[in-house]
């Protein structure tokens, strides 16, 4: 049994690491794709997670199944083939650390997955099931998402939902805001981030457009993430905004994902359904986020800058908040 269970991209972040002359760019080579973060996350900090996924059978996919297996990864539901290669994400950060992405995609292994290829005992064994709408771009990987996640919530699984939107890798604006919306009829918890919320929305409102989401919907919790000011949670009836931690930022890549890990992390810890939790009690769930997230742009990559628990919980005793308001 897993605690949280990952469908997605499985790819690889070419993070700039300097230059070796004055106009020659040196990129290194971390583990990337958001659901992908999210299950290595859950792993590092001591819970059981699986992954489903394709790579290509090439060097770079060879490297992305061994990392996620040193940080305690199942890997069983990956595979791998030699026909397409593993995708590549090159990461463009600017002069504050916030990051813009160039993908080799066309086609890449990683949309390449069929609902024939997803091993079912995996999502019905799992507490969550978690997946992303980068994935949903092509199909027929879109196909095998959406499928993978409808057998879940069949299934009484919890499902967690990351509307990540990177538009450069759909045809249009239309298109993607059609298909990232089908993924939103599945999901119990769903985090998202401001510009996002706006974009599905049309609200400035965070809260107004998170309630107009769990209406259309039936989503039970929103994580509106608000980069260094914060988090919001809402549900259909409360709300409430956290401050993150001030930490030096070096690289925000993957920190929404290790937020997410967090997210579930906790979830899962307080051995609670989620219509039980008193505000409190998310409170906390919010507040360890916010450390996991906020520890993770520390350092470069996105997996290789993951806290441990013992790190959060340092970091949640010790460290100061960003003095911060909505």
């Amino acid at each position: 049994m897993f605690d949280v269970c990952a469908i997605g991209e499985l790819i690889v972040d070419c993070t700039p690491a300097g230059s070796s002359t004055e106009v020659q760019p040196v990129f290194a080579c971390y583990p990337g794709g958001a659901p992908s973060n999210v299950a290595a996350c859950v792993a590092k900090l001591g819970m059981t997670s699986g992954y489903i996924g394709v790579v290509g059978d090439d060097h770079f996919g060879r490297f992305l199944l061994q990392r996620l297996k040193n940080v305690g990864v199942s890997t069983e539901g990956i595979f791998s083939t030699p026909d397409y290669n593993t995708t590549l994400a090159f990461v463009h950060l600017n002069e504050v650390g916030d990051r813009s992405f160039s993908f080799y995609r066309k086609p890449g292994a990683d949309i390449m997955l069929e609902r024939e290829m997803i091993d079912y005992s995996m999502i019905t064994e799992a507490k969550i099931f978690h997946f992303g709408s980068v994935s949903m771009t092509d199909d027929p990987s879109r196909d095998a998402t959406l499928y993978a996640a409808d057998y879940a919530k069949k299934h009484n699984i919890t499902v967690s939902y990351d509307p990540n939107l990177r538009l450069n890798l759909w045809n249009s604006e239309e298109e993607a805001k059609e298909c990232i919306k089908k993924g939103l009829a599945f999901a119990d918890i769903v985090k998202i981030s401001e510009e996002e919320l706006v974009f599905l929305t049309q609200d400035g409102d965070y809260v107004e457009g998170a309630r107009s989401l769990i209406g259309e919907y039936g989503i039970k919790v929103v994580f509106v993430t608000l980069g260094n000011k914060g988090a919001m949670y809402v549900t259909d009836s409360a709300s409430f905004y956290l401050p993150t931690f001030d930490v030096p930022v070096k690289d925000t890549n993957g920190a929404g994902d290790a937020f997410t890990g967090g997210l579930l992390y906790s979830i899962i810890s307080k051995g609670k359904k989620l219509d039980t939790f008193t505000e409190e009690e998310w409170k906390d769930i919010l507040n360890f986020a916010n450390a996991v997230g906020a520890l993770t742009t520390m350092n470069s990559g996105a997996i290789p800058a993951l806290p441990s628990l013992a790190e959060v919980n340092e970091c949640i005793r010790k460290m100061p908040y960003i003095d911060c308001q909505l």
